[in-house]
């Protein structure tokens, strides 16, 4: 059981690593240049993400079939808040304050939207996909919402730090809360195929695009002289302590199959590629952000592959 569900995890890591790999030659190459990978990320960011969560919202999801979809949120807060106290438990073993804050970031906030759904699409049958497609989307409601404000307060080092609002209500939170309420209000049902078929079809790129956006934003990292003794503990605890843990959860309180894949998953990914877009909009030294990322997306492709082999040969799915 565990070398087939070992087979077809690393073909499905394969697939979503080609698409990394190619927009990691694009930006060495410099066939895609800062600007082009900037308007790269916004159009994945601002349109065709909210597009995908807005109609798969509207076509897949419904109140009756998803009457707890309330947990989804807030599970991502429990995910968030165990990563941190890990986090914080072995915070001690990184020398230096300011590494440290870092090292915890990087920790409690994983790349939760990108990698678990091109994962999900190449792990899963269609059927299960659509329906891990809501969980996921309405995973990154709450995701989002404590995400921006914490990571900000923690790598900014300071209290006085100015919140911003648009941090906390993104397109993507925007979207999934449009598409809620389309549903609750019934104005799904007046939106015809006609519109939503090619919104569907701009939706259907976030996966390529999105896997593109992060080969390429690891292209950019200027790894250097890496800090050793942090790199270690981040592999440490992030890739092997937490994803052990929620192995663990998952069995022992015996989620159902899909529900107990997302917080493996979720515990499993590597480290938010956005903690750099934040680190360099608050003009702090990165210290750690730039080589946990890299160190966390490669490494991440070994340890990946294996949690979701032991899970899948303990829950099959089919």
């Amino acid at each position: 059981m565990f070398a087939e569900a070992f087979k077809i995890t690393v073909a499905a890591v394969i697939q979503i690593l080609l698409l990394a790999a190619l927009g990691y030659f694009l930006k060495k190459k410099n066939i895609l240049t800062d600007t082009g990978l900037d308007a790269l990320s916004h159009l994945v960011i601002n349109v065709t993400l909210p597009i995908l969560i807005f109609v798969q919202l509207n076509r897949d999801f419904n109140f009756s079939i998803y009457p707890n979809w309330w947990i989804f949120p807030l599970l991502s807060f429990v995910i968030t808040a165990l990563a941190l106290v890990v986090g914080l438990i072995f915070i001690g073993v990184i020398r230096g304050g300011q590494k440290k804050l870092q090292f915890l970031s990087l920790v409690t906030f994983q790349n939760s939207g990108y990698l678990p759904l091109a994962l999900f699409a190449a792990l899963l049958p269609a059927y299960k996909a659509g329906a891990m497609f809501i969980y996921l989307f309405l995973f990154l409601i709450g995701f989002n919402l404590i995400m921006w404000p914490l990571a900000v307060y923690i790598l900014s080092f300071s209290k006085k730090t100015e919140f911003e609002f648009n941090n906390l209500f993104n397109p993507p939170v925007i979207a999934a809360l449009l598409g809620i309420t389309a549903v609750f209000l019934g104005l799904n049902k007046f939106i015809p195929n006609l519109v939503l078929k090619p919104f569907k079809l701009v939706g259907d790129c976030t996966v390529p695009l999105a896997m593109f956006v992060v080969g390429a934003d690891l292209a950019k990292i200027k790894v250097g002289h890496f800090d050793k003794n942090s790199m270690f503990w981040l592999v440490l605890v992030k890739l092997v302590i937490l994803p052990i843990l929620g192995l663990w959860l998952v069995l022992k309180f015996r989620f159902p199959e899909l529900i107990g894949l997302l917080i493996l998953i979720q515990l499993a990914v590597p480290p938010a590629t956005s903690l750099s877009v934040i680190i360099r909009h608050y003009k702090k030294e990165d210290l750690l952000i730039s080589q946990g990322i890299f160190f966390g997306h490669i490494l991440s492709i070994i340890t990946i592959p294996v949690f979701l082999s032991l899970y899948f040969s303990r829950v099959m799915i089919k």
